[in-house]
């Protein structure tokens, strides 16, 4: 059977192939992005909105993306993962952790933050910012924390194996932030990895980073692997260190211990 042509000789390509085409092309967005609402991805690949709304529908009916449960961006699948190599820490801890977290900020009102790490920073990769009434801070995914001077990134440090932690503080110092350079000090990372180790969450109260506000943060931890950390950020003004150490390390800590993930 001849197919049908243009009328330049070009093979007419059907309905069904056009949309199966710009199912791809949607598909292949949201990975490229890590995260991304149906707006962008419209403008990204000059799509109608409708349409990709309808694709984006149909995709994650299939099971090949889903919707954050914070602010509507959307992200591969572990499903869409195993076509290509078939990991992403980034997006196995989101899938587990998303409701974990929205029950966390339930209990403590205060924003919280999955982040994990990606290339010298903590990518903030879940939060409950968006539906949290006492946050500062509003457009979190995707954001990139500094790892010496936020919670995250100390407890990050402070839990990975130590020729992992030696490589990271090597690519700091390459990096040579000017932010980071009274943290790079060698006794100060000592005393830091050390009080944290023994404490076994990261805080950050002395207004490094942003002067307004404070955290801690958890590490979640699997068979000695680090999956990434769990913070609750408030402001500085309304609660104490102690205060904040009393109220929020424990369910934080009971949170990163009930995660579920598959390695």
């Amino acid at each position: 059977m001849s197919k049908e042509r243009t009328r330049n000789g070009q093979p007419r390509q059907s309905e069904g192939v056009r949309a199966f085409k710009r199912g791809l092309d949607v598909l292949q967005e949201v990975n490229r992005s890590g995260g991304i609402r149906a707006g962008d991805v419209a403008r990204a690949l000059d799509l109608p909105r409708p349409t990709v709304y309808r694709l984006l529908e149909t995709l994650e009916e299939l099971g090949y993306v889903a919707r954050s449960a914070s602010d509507d961006r959307f992200r591969v699948t572990r499903l869409a993962l195993s076509l290509g190599d078939g990991y992403d820490p980034g997006v196995v801890i989101c899938q587990a952790a998303a409701p974990y977290l929205a029950e966390l900020s339930k209990t403590l009102v205060w924003p919280v933050d999955l982040s994990t790490y990606e290339n010298a920073a903590m990518v903030v990769q879940e939060t409950t910012h968006s539906r949290s009434p006492l946050s500062i801070d509003r457009g979190m995914i995707g954001k990139r924390l500094p790892m010496l001077r936020t919670s995250a990134g100390r407890a990050y440090l402070a839990a990975c194996p130590a020729r992992e932690r030696d490589l990271i503080v090597s690519h700091l110092r390459r990096i040579d932030e000017a932010d980071d350079r009274p943290f790079l000090d060698q006794s100060y990372l000592d005393q830091m990895i050390a009080e944290t180790q023994a404490r076994g969450y990261a805080i950050r109260s002395e207004g490094e980073y942003n002067p307004k506000t404070a955290s801690i943060a958890v590490p979640i931890i699997r068979a000695e692997v680090v999956f990434g950390c769990i913070s609750i950020i408030w402001i500085r003004s309304a609660l104490s260190r102690d205060e904040a150490v009393a109220g929020f390390v424990a369910p934080l800590r009971a949170t990163a211990a009930a995660i579920p993930i598959e390695s």
